[in-house]
């Protein structure tokens, strides 16, 4: 393993995923798997209603300084709508494809991220959690997770991987920005089936979003507006995907796990209240989550102590922290894979 090991014990070892059935077999039997329609409607009416209320904010307080806290709001609310995509996505709130996939094209609308792209992008981190070479989670050009990594960065993405524990919360600031880039690219490039849809969604978000900044505020203001919501709402999302897997073990090009431990020994659970999962958007169970992706959100706190119960007595590492803790550990796995890089070159010495 490459970057933090996992446990050298039997339960690490490929199985033939019959430790997973069994899990299976508690969960279902528990319920878990139920679909939560109750919940999911009151959590988007509730995200539309604060997305109305913001709108309305917006336009009462007009050409206002006060507006910088309306972009706070909006990076909030539009961050709250991108959970409810990921649910989606995962097919968390619907049995059905199709309307799992209405709500997540309607939500990626209103944040400007194209769902379809990333559906497919999460998808495959899903299936290789922190996997060299498979999981596109860990193939960020300005981060290194690994040894590996860090010495395959030259010019200057290796000076930013020398002093990636400082920079990792600003390079965050434009993770927003960096997400909408990356839609538009994959709706020019056509590697999205809904082309022409995904083109006029994005389209028009764009277009709604700078006529509403740029006809209520003047010029500076509206520059301001953008920068901190954008850079809020790329903190915030950030910080609620980060802690899942950053700092956890990273499998090798040629290491296999089974189902079960490749998702569990990846993961890291957030502990807390239920404001936890309410800030997080239930990503705080992070472990449940990756297990059985179509769990509606609100059932991974139920499935949480099953889960861990099993793991213990399967001698399965069982990884959480608090969220403090879990950005500290993150902060020092990028210092110590930085560290080789911040050493000055030392040459040979010549024979003789």
């Amino acid at each position: 393993m490459t970057g933090s090991a996992v446990p050298t014990t039997q339960s690490s070892k490929p199985r033939d995923g019959a430790d997973f059935v069994e899990l299976a077999r508690w969960i279902k039997d528990a319920g878990l798997l139920r679909r939560r329609y109750g919940y999911y409607a009151a959590r988007i009416a509730a995200n539309a209603l604060l997305l109305a209320g913001g709108g309305v904010a917006f336009v009462l307080l007009g050409d206002s300084w006060w507006q910088l806290l309306t972009a706070a709001l909006f990076a909030v609310v539009f961050t709250q709508f991108a959970f409810i995509g990921h649910d989606a996505g995962h097919r968390q709130i619907f049995g059905s494809r199709r309307r799992n996939d209405v709500v997540g094209y309607a939500h990626g609308a209103v944040t400007g991220i194209s769902y379809e792209w990333w559906v497919g992008k999460h998808n495959r981190h899903h299936a290789n959690p922190n996997h060299e070479d498979e999981d596109p989670d860990i193939e960020i050009p300005a981060l290194a997770f690994s040894d590996e990594q860090a010495r395959t960065k030259r010019g200057l993405l290796r000076w930013m991987a020398k002093y990636q524990a400082l920079l990792f919360f600003p390079l965050l600031l434009g993770e927003a920005v960096m997400l909408r880039i990356a839609s538009v690219q994959a709706v020019l490039r056509r590697e999205v089936k809904a082309t022409w849809l995904e083109a006029i969604l994005l389209a028009t978000h764009l277009v709604v979003y700078l006529s509403a900044v740029f006809l209520v505020l003047s010029p500076l203001k509206a520059a301001l507006f953008i920068l901190v919501h954008q850079g809020l709402m790329g903190v915030y999302l950030g910080c609620s995907f980060a802690p899942n897997h950053k700092g956890m073990p990273i499998l090798g090009k040629d290491e296999r796990l089974d189902y079960l431990r490749k998702q569990v020994l990846t993961s890291r659970n957030i502990l807390g209240g239920r404001w936890v999962d309410e800030l997080l958007g239930g990503l705080n169970y992070q472990i449940e989550h990756h297990l059985f992706p179509s769990m509606p959100r609100p059932n991974l706190r139920r499935a949480q102590p099953l889960v861990r119960d099993f793991c213990r007595r399967r001698g399965i590492s069982y990884s959480h922290c608090g969220l403090v803790a879990s950005y500290a550990r993150i902060l020092r796995h990028l210092h110590a894979v930085g560290a080789p890089l911040r050493r000055p070159h030392r040459p040979e010495p010549s024979p003789g």
